[in-house]
């Protein structure tokens, strides 16, 4: 390898991991900003959030690396042309073409492996991640007593707790009823201060009372219609009450619940799935023709219907409106009457295939996307890197400054441009191929254009000539209204 690839590789390969990190903050921030009131208030132990933390990283990693091309492509070649690198090796007789070769490697380098991300790694970390925001979501949350009113969320029992102390964490005036019985108020446990704290991994809740007494009402077996009501008084310096906590703990669905989403599948099973549908579709229509002319469009009223006293005899030259008219006025209203329900069953079953059908189809729409998005991400990183090397050699400006505000423009608007078309082929808008691949056909001739004003040296927008375009026809009138000013002045 030359020693110009080797430079070029190397001043290209920190920013690409530095943007990387960045941009990985930054989407997983996203990501958190979203599910936060899923996390907190749970009591998720720090193994857990750790491993939602990851799957949610590798879930993000091919979006990731199409921003990081980008911005590590203008940042390096930001830098050569800053400090006028990029201008000796040209005068060296080594093209701009030349110097983007080794870079070129590793951006296709990047893309196959984006791609085998896609393929093989993302559908094992969303299942992963799904299954796991699945069982937190449905987790109760963590149990917090607030004070001054009774908590009911711990099932058996009714908290009150008067009064806590947030630096040592104690409570005061506590006030607990025992329902577990189901026999109604007749176990209460006051204290004057208490601790709570859990052990087991949060599967046990331990309450230690201090200074206080327990009241349990007793039933009298003797006595007959007795209105005497004995209670029982147990008083206590410190007593310990522990309560489980199993219902409350994350309990661990089982993961093949969530393999048949379309976003948990690779490229194969992603085909198979496509085909089934296809199939299924066609079968569905076919079906749908068959039960539609048989038990709708043909259907006949019974003899037992029909006025037999009439005696008519049926023709081709007969129209429709004479054979209503020949029949009895109860004949006409039973037809009529058994036409219109016909007609209401028959509305009802389009309604039903139709919406079985709409549902078959996005469901279809949806796999065919999820196939064509492991290419598009893939294909992006070579895309932004045309874009972004060209782009870095002629606003030659390096650094985390420029590059950054201009990566990230660039970014959002291929982003935004390809949820449209994703959007846009969910509808059937538009085929599946062109709403998926709308961002690499708008950012294609971008690319090719970018590379050939920086081969030629050009920048992309000159200023001057527009500020001068602009201010055309200002100076075309005032010009004017010289010349007619010259005139009257020669006139007089």
């Amino acid at each position: 390898m030359k020693k110009l690839h080797k430079l070029v590789i190397r001043n290209f390969i920190g920013p690409l991991l530095a943007s990387f990190l960045i941009s990985m903050f930054v989407l997983l921030m996203q990501f958190l900003w979203r599910y936060v009131e899923d996390l907190v208030g749970k009591g998720l132990s720090a193994s857990v959030i750790l491993e939602i933390l990851l799957y949610a990283s590798s879930s993000l990693v091919p979006m990731a690396l199409p921003l990081a091309v980008l911005l590590a492509s203008i940042m390096v070649f930001g830098n050569l042309a800053e400090h006028n690198e990029l201008m000796a090796m040209k005068s060296a007789g080594i093209s701009l073409v030349r110097m983007m070769q080794p870079l070129i490697v590793v951006a296709i380098l990047i893309s196959f492996f984006a791609f085998f991300f896609s393929n093989y790694i993302l559908p094992y970390s969303n299942l992963k991640m799904r299954s796991l925001l699945y069982d937190v979501q449905n987790k109760p949350p963590e149990i917090i007593i607030p004070q001054g009113v009774f908590y009911n969320d711990l099932p058996g029992y009714s908290i009150k707790i008067e009064k806590k102390d947030k630096e040592t964490k104690m409570l005061y005036g506590l006030m607990i009823y025992n329902h577990t019985q189901n026999k109604g108020n007749t176990s209460i446990t006051v204290a004057e201060k208490g601790e709570m704290y859990y052990v087991n991994e949060h599967q046990y809740m331990i309450l230690d009372l201090y200074n206080g007494a327990m009241y349990e009402d007793e039933v009298d077996k003797n006595a007959v219609n007795s209105k005497s009501y004995p209670l029982r008084r147990h008083t206590f310096e410190k007593q310990k009450l522990v309560f489980d906590l199993t219902g409350f703990g994350l309990k661990r669905s089982d993961e093949s619940l969530f393999k048949n989403h379309y976003q948990m599948m690779g490229i194969k099973d992603l085909s198979f799935a496509i085909d089934t549908l296809t199939i299924r579709i066609s079968e569905q229509k076919e079906n749908f023709k068959q039960n539609i002319a048989k038990t709708n469009y043909f259907r006949r009223l019974t003899t037992s219907s029909l006025d037999t006293n009439n005696n008519l005899q049926f023709d081709k030259s007969l129209s429709i409106d004479s054979l209503f008219d020949a029949f009895s006025l109860q004949t006409k209203n039973d037809i009529i009457s058994t036409a219109t329900t016909f007609a209401r069953n028959t509305q009802s079953y389009l309604q039903s295939e139709e919406r079985s059908l709409n549902s078959h189809t996005i469901w279809k729409i949806k796999h065919g996307i999820e196939w064509h998005r492991k290419f598009t991400l893939s294909f992006a990183c070579i895309i932004l890197f045309f874009i972004g090397a060209p782009l870095g050699a002629i606003i030659r400006k390096g650094g985390i400054g420029m590059p950054v505000v201009v990566s990230v423009i660039l970014f959002v608007m291929y982003y935004v441009i390809g949820m449209l078309g994703t959007k846009a082929a969910e509808q059937s808008k538009v085929t599946l191929w062109f709403g998926m691949w709308i961002s690499t056909l708008v950012f294609t001739p971008i690319g090719i254009y970018l590379t050939l004003r920086a081969l030629k040296d050009r920048v992309i927008l000159n200023i001057d000539t527009h500020i001068a375009f602009l201010l055309f026809p200002f100076r075309f009138i005032s010009k004017m209204l010289r010349v007619q000013r010259i005139r009257k002045i020669k006139h007089k």
